[in-house]
């Protein structure tokens, strides 16, 4: 079974209370759908029709339906973040676009009317400590822009404080079919959360629980080399790491590598620790259920302790980098980037970033994701934790607080809509995550699981018809790294998620 729909504490107080533990341990001892285009002028995409606005609107009314765009345009404010996949992986590669102008910003623009202002922009991740201090002080300031990107203890905030709009009605107004689908999927859940007095107070951006699920990512040539196999319970974790760090599978004659990537941060998608804990039935951060059902906080059970002192063992024997306590994980990716590191945990996408940076330095070095183990060897339980934590609340007194949906309507409508343009708008042939440029990002919740299991019927049927939308750009991107190409090589990331021994197959294993 999976431990999912779990409630998160902040991510302050979860690594107090882990180099706590780890402090007493020393001490102790030792996505589908279509939509009614109803606005716009030309599309930003090469060939894309172009779709007239009516004339006669107002700022007031916008044009009906849920794409009906604004005559005459109107424009919105709002605040971001810039996480290092955005700025290096897609406005590293793409020319002619910025992260205030791109073809996300222009598509918006174009067949909605809207125009999209950043009042201010951080650079990192929407947990990094920049970030969450600039909207800590914007919120307690009270000058907020038109579309707030919140957590739950924010928007619960905002809500308490009668700061923003309800959008019951306007959500039931304008929401496509489409969106009111893929945002339902998951179930009433991101509702709930979003929801205050029996009023949905903002649009929940919805994630899929099953994509956050860990793998234990593994130098598969560092295993070749040293002779070893791919571990399947968590003293086979122990000893790969121990191997790494002590039996140079670099080969350059000195001890510098470590076994295993953690970050300041401790947990999360990339070279987080919940994959490790769960080898050991631990589950930090997660409010669960014991043997007599009674609810208990994960991390403070005794299997945490197990955990704990395993990862004291590998750090006091040099396998984990002794500055990881101060290192965010753009710095942990320089040393995965310089060959130091053998082994993650983390999500599907990690071979995207950062293990395309060691790839790219190193063209013989290679990875694989595996599924995680138990200490027991037999299948372990897979953290799945409640994945909508952001929410799109909109200013009291904004003018036009539908917008926001519209926005949501067209996101799904270019990615898996009838009139798609998946490979222009969601991972083109010459960049990555182009869908990151868009201000809101919600996705069918198992489309990425479903994407592999039609890529891997047409390797196995030769049927090649069926693939359309983003499963056909996606087999674009497979073929174009099998061509051997300079240009296909920047796409090993990718066959390492929907090739023959991608990670979106491992998920068969998940429990």
């Amino acid at each position: 079974m999976n431990i999912s729909k779990a409630r998160y504490p902040s991510a302050l107080g979860s690594v107090i209370l882990l180099l706590t533990a780890l402090v007493a341990c020393d001490a102790g001892g030792g996505n589908e759908g279509g939509g009614n285009e109803g606005g716009g002028g030309s599309a930003s995409a090469p060939g894309s029709p172009a779709v007239h606005r009516p004339s006669g609107g107002t700022p007031a009314e916008p044009a009906a339906g849920p794409l009906g765009g604004y005559d005459p345009p109107i424009e919105i404010t709002t605040v971001r973040n810039l996480s290092d996949i955005v700025e290096n992986n897609v406005l590293g590669v793409l020319k002619d676009e910025k992260f205030e102008d791109n073809r996300w910003s222009r598509l918006y623009a174009d067949r909605l009317g809207i125009r999209i202002k950043y009042n201010w922009v951080v650079k990192g991740n929407e947990t990094s400590d920049p970030y969450v201090q600039k909207m800590n002080v914007m919120l307690a300031s009270g000058d907020l822009p038109d579309i707030i990107p919140v957590n739950a203890t924010q928007l619960k905030q905002l809500a308490d404080t009668d700061e923003i709009e309800d959008m019951t009605d306007l959500y039931a107004r304008y929401a496509s079919p489409e969106l009111k689908k893929i945002l339902s999927e998951e179930g009433d859940g991101p509702f709930d959360a979003a929801t205050f007095g029996g009023r949905l107070m903002a649009i929940p951006q919805t994630g899929s629980s099953i994509e956050q699920a860990q793998f234990v990512w593994i130098r598969t040539d560092w295993l070749d080399r040293l002779g070893l196999l791919p571990p399947k319970t968590m003293d086979d974790v122990l000893a790969i790491s121990k191997a790494f760090t002590e039996r140079d599978p670099d080969g350059n004659g000195q001890r510098d590598t470590y076994g295993l990537a953690v970050t300041k941060d401790l947990w999360g998608g990339s070279m987080g620790l919940e994959g490790f804990a769960a080898g050991y039935g631990a589950y930090p951060n997660i409010w669960q259920e014991d043997a007599t059902g009674k609810l208990v906080y994960g991390s403070v059970q005794p299997e945490m302790k197990q955990a704990l002192l395993a990862l004291q063992g590998m750090y006091k024997n040099g396998e984990l980098d002794e500055e990881f306590g101060v290192k965010e994980g753009t710095k942990v990716s320089e040393v995965v980037a310089n060959g130091k590191i053998g082994m993650e945990y983390g999500q599907q996408w990690n071979s995207i970033w950062p293990l395309q940076l060691n790839k790219n330095a190193d063209p013989n070095a290679q990875w694989r994701a595996f599924p995680i183990v138990s200490a027991s060897g037999d299948p372990a339980r897979v953290p799945l934790k409640f994945s909508t934590t952001k929410f799109f609340a909109v200013r009291k007194g904004a003018e036009h607080p539908e917008a926001v949906i519209k926005l949501f309507n067209m996101h799904i409508e270019k990615n898996w809509g009838k009139t798609q343009e998946n490979d222009y708008y969601y991972a083109p042939p010459d960049a990555e995550s182009v869908w990151q440029l868009s201000l809101v990002q919600p996705a069918p919740t198992k489309k990425n699981l479903e994407l592999f299991r039609t890529l891997d019927e047409v390797r196995r049927t030769g049927d090649k018809p069926k693939l359309t939308g983003e499963a056909l750009a996606v087999q674009q991107k497979l073929d174009a790294y099998a061509s051997g190409s300079k240009a296909g090589f920047a796409l090993w990331g990718w066959e390492r998620i929907y090739g023959p021994e991608g990670a979106e197959g491992g998920r068969r294993s998940i429990r």
